[in-house]
């Protein structure tokens, strides 16, 4: 039962949705914008409701395979590890898509969805610092590595379990990973800010 629930969550964090319902509208959104899958590229595309959805989707997708693993398998030690591990597995798939040539995005708000799971008090702390850092900064992208960043450490002060951590920690890594482009952009002054777009 765990290796289904780790395929399946793997599948489910796999489907693009982004892409979907970029399709749906009539466009590509791997050939324009950022390029990118994820609901901040169809936002600026298709404006702010489809982006919404996507966001929506997106998150679900992190949230249901974890949430559902945690139930079907209990609350034992291994129970806990094995839902963790659908979580980051969720996440996984949504950057590395076997139904795109493992090319997907770059986890943020599936992330969120796991991160819902494991603290919706952490989740409002590091919404805060993402609010605060795009509103200083002009920067999406700088938000979300802040708030992805701290996160592991939000859950340490509020006396999470090590697993809980620990899945933070390595869906964090991972977040940042997959942003080494905007990491490299914001060092070199040249990132897309919405501030300059307003």
């Amino acid at each position: 039962m765990e290796i289904v629930l780790l395929v399946a969550s793997y599948l489910i964090g796999a489907i693009p949705f982004g892409l979907l319902v970029g399709k749906l509208a009539g466009v590509d959104v791997r050939q324009h914008g950022s390029k990118n899958i994820g609901a901040t590229n169809v936002n600026r595309l298709l404006g702010k409701k489809l982006g919404i959805i996507t966001l929506v989707l997106d998150v679900l997708k992190g949230f249901l395979p974890i949430t559902l693993a945690a139930q079907i398998l209990g609350d034992s030690s291994q129970a806990v590890i094995y839902a963790c591990g659908c979580g980051v597995l969720a996440v996984v798939g949504h950057m590395f898509p076997i139904y795109l040539g493992f090319k997907g995005g770059k986890g943020v708000a599936t992330g969120l969805g796991v991160f819902l799971y494991l603290s919706p008090l952490a989740i409002a702390i590091s919404l805060l610092i993402f609010i605060g850092v795009v509103a200083l900064s002009g920067f999406v992208s700088a938000g979300s590595l802040a708030a992805a960043g701290l996160f592991p450490l939000w859950l340490y002060l509020l006396g999470a379990s090590a697993p809980l951590i620990v899945t933070a920690l390595i869906i964090a890594v991972l977040i940042w990973i997959k942003h080494h482009e905007n990491i490299g952009r914001l060092v070199r002054g040249e990132e897309k800010s919405w501030k300059k777009k307003a």
